[in-house]
């Protein structure tokens, strides 16, 4: 199946958890899920000081969910800005009920400092570094992890393709990438195996979230609704640059 799809989302609706197709054959994405439960296991072994990342996006959704498999007690961190979804918020919220994830083992954490009103517009880049890598860094510094875990798929963009391993360092710390080589139908057919919830904003035809004004539904790659008519669009908000963020 084609990477590219316009209009509604349409790998969504084919392995959604409610409406799997038969016809998919989900043989190679069982084998990539035993591979990532297996460096995950790796990576747990070695130091239990991890925390996993997640935005409630279907990536994160996945990752959280290979962690939880393995170690339940596991904590986790989300990023949060002035933008964020409704939906998204709801979701995250339904989640943590739904998955027992206490505030004490999943702590959210936003920007200390404000940004210039609609400074998405006039430089998107500046918005990102003040409402997402900032806090970021700030919650690394807090939690003082041996390593982190993200939702990072190199099949999203070619530089992510390009420029980043399963296991790299940022920030200082070690980062890891447990399902980098999996691809966005990888995703959705995990999620429709294990019945993961789905954050709502999908069916509406997204493919990539993130704050309410610089995503849109649609587009023919995936990250193509992202900062949309600005010099950012398509790109990188700057948590997963490696060039700058260690800067």
């Amino acid at each position: 199946m084609s990477k590219k799809c316009v209009g509604k989302n349409i790998l969504y609706r084919q392995v959604h958890p409610r409406n799997v197709k038969p016809e998919i054959s989900f043989r190679e994405t069982h084998e990539k899920e035993q591979e990532a439960l297996s460096f995950l296991e790796g990576v747990l072994a070695k130091n239990s000081n991890v925390v996993v990342a997640s935005s409630f996006g279907k990536d994160s959704m996945v990752v959280l969910h290979l962690c939880l498999r393995i170690d339940p007690d596991i904590k986790g961190f989300m990023v949060t800005t002035p933008n964020k979804p409704v939906d998204t918020i709801v979701f995250r919220q339904h989640v943590i009920k739904e998955w027992d994830l206490s505030w004490q083992k999943f702590q959210v954490f936003r920007s200390e400092e404000p940004a210039p009103d609609k400074l998405y517009l006039t430089d998107p880049k500046e918005c990102c570094r003040i409402n997402k890598v900032e806090p970021l860094r700030k919650a690394l510094k807090e939690l003082k992890p041996y390593a982190w875990i993200s939702g990072l798929r190199g099949t999203e963009s070619d530089e992510r393709l390009e420029k980043h391993s399963k296991i790299e360092e940022q920030y200082g710390i070690v980062k890891i990438n447990p399902i980098l080589d999996w691809t966005e139908l990888d995703v959705w057919k995990y999620t429709a195996i294990h019945n993961i919830p789905v954050n709502p904003l999908y069916s509406k035809g997204y493919r990539s979230l993130g704050c309410t004004p610089c995503m849109a539904p649609g587009g023919e790659l995936e990250r193509s609704g992202r900062w949309q008519n600005t010099p950012l669009e398509g790109g990188e908000c700057g948590i997963h640059t490696l060039e700058t963020s260690d800067a």
